[in-house]
């Protein structure tokens, strides 16, 4: 039992690392919260000392008053909705595949969960320029060896067309987090209910399906902390138009064409307040399971 004096010690020794991580969140937080009140353009020749302007709330209504604000909340929240209900699906069917015994079971993971360390810009520049290119990619020649016209993929359905790329980056570790919890799975259950004639769909609901409800939970959390900050596949492919700015690439326009690093830090605290509600609804309604 750990005793008073080896508490002491084990506080003392996390102390330092506690101050680091305290530090490395909350002093880009503060710095956020105080230029998203100021004026301040620094490409334009502001200082730090002579450049700041206290504008009050004027960033944040002028951020949220924007004519793009609200639809880029609107693809946000499609892309994360999207993405995870593909990832999940198509994750739980893969798990279940190569849990079953196949030659060259190794190697057909390795390759399953390979995209996962793609870099986004790379995996998009692919899927733009050998899938989805309406002269010269693979799509194009398949949709001519039926006789119909190539599509126009980024523009005529961008929105998909980006879910399906983010999907295919995810989609691996979807499915190494749901292959880990089936092979958990006592097998014993499984055969018991087989032996008593429980078809195949009532084995996958009421016995491997429940026993997912965790690794499921932990997929959805994760994914949408880091499906909220999109933005490399946006940039690389379609740019924000045709429906794809989402409120990280609309941050960074903003900036970009205001050169106001305080319009920019409004919208990132707005970026952050949705982050949060999202946050607290899936922990709320979904991570429910963590507690089971």
């Amino acid at each position: 039992m750990a005793t008073q004096n080896s508490r002491s010690a084990a506080r003392l020794m996390m102390a330092p690392a506690v101050v680091l991580f305290l530090g490395w969140m909350l002093i880009p937080l503060s710095m956020t919260l105080f230029f998203s009140f100021k004026k301040f353009l620094p490409l334009r020749g502001d200082s730090l000392e002579n450049g700041l302007e206290w504008v009050g709330f004027a960033n944040y209504t002028r951020f949220v008053g924007s004519s793009s604000f609200w639809p880029s909340v609107t693809a946000t929240l499609t892309i994360v909705a999207g993405v995870l209900v593909i990832t999940v699906i198509l994750g739980i069917l893969l798990a279940i595949l190569l849990d079953q015994p196949m030659w060259g079971q190794g190697v057909v993971r390795i390759m399953v969960i390979a995209p996962f360390f793609v870099m986004p810009t790379v995996s998009a520049l692919v899927w733009k320029n050998l899938f989805m290119d309406s002269v010269n990619g693979f799509f194009a020649h398949v949709w001519r060896g039926f006789g119909a016209m190539p599509v126009e993929w980024l523009s005529q359905a961008s929105m998909p067309s980006l879910i399906v790329i983010i999907s295919w980056q995810w989609l691996p570790f979807a499915t190494l987090i749901l292959l880990t919890a089936m092979q958990s799975l006592d097998s014993e259950q499984l055969e018991a209910a087989e032996m008593d004639g429980a078809p195949v769909l009532s084995r996958f609901f009421f016995i491997m399906l429940p026993h997912l409800g965790r690794a499921i939970t932990i997929v959805i959390l994760i994914q949408t902390i880091f499906l909220l900050s999109i933005f490399a596949e946006i940039f690389v492919t379609t740019g924000g138009a045709f429906g794809t700015k989402t409120l990280t690439y609309l941050i960074f326009q903003r900036v970009l064409e205001s050169q106001n690093v305080g319009l920019g830090s409004a919208g990132g605290v707005y970026a952050i307040i949705l982050a949060n509600i999202v946050a607290i609804f899936l922990m709320r309604i979904v991570g429910k399971n963590l507690d089971a």
